[in-house]
């Protein structure tokens, strides 16, 4: 019987290293992990997970909310687990049985974090129209980046390294490399 960890976090600059170690803590002997937004459907390091786990594994994952993009995909995925007799974790709620209570406990909670994830998109949106409505300069999306001190170092930094060297020196993306050099051919 096997230990296995899931952490996941949403975009590239959020750290993993927080859930990995709260699941070795929590005794994962494997842990699998990736950084992908929960609305994402491909899911790599997930998909092979739920392959690998066998009857009377463990499956430990610090929320309930790093199952599945919403409520139907995460009631399915932890419907087909409990049905293979795979022992699910969550951290912040306890063990998941199959119990008439345990499946109403998920649904309960995962209608709750769907909700939530839609009202910050609909909060989002609607800052997004009263700035458009009252700040004559308003720009969506990311400030364009300027040739500055900071980005000529790093481009001049990469005329003798290599993308990922670069991006290592000065801890930031490879693609935030490759960003500043077309930046300044």
């Amino acid at each position: 019987m096997t230990v296995y960890g899931y952490a996941r976090v949403s975009t590239a600059g959020q750290s993993l290293n927080e859930q990995k170690d709260t699941l070795k803590t929590a005794g994962a002997d494997i842990i699998m992990s990736e950084k992908y937004s929960g609305t994402t459907t491909t899911r790599p390091q997930f998909e092979k997970l739920v392959h690998l786990v066998e009857p009377h594994d463990t499956l430990i994952v610090t929320k309930l909310d790093r199952f599945a993009r919403n409520t139907r995909e995460a009631l399915n995925l932890i419907d087909s687990l409990l049905k293979e007799k795979i022992i699910i974790k969550v951290l912040n709620l306890g063990t998941i049985d199959n119990t008439p209570m345990g499946r109403m406990i998920v649904r309960t909670l995962l209608s709750v974090a769907e909700m939530e994830r839609d009202m910050i998109i609909e909060r989002t949106q609607a800052g997004k129209v009263f700035a458009k409505q009252h700040n004559p300069n308003y720009k969506e999306g990311r400030p364009k980046r300027k040739k500055d001190s900071h980005n000529t170092a790093i481009f001049e930094y990469s005329q003798t390294h290599t993308v990922r060297g670069t991006a290592e020196a000065f801890n930031i993306s490879a693609r935030t490399v490759q960003y500043i050099k077309k930046m300044f051919n």
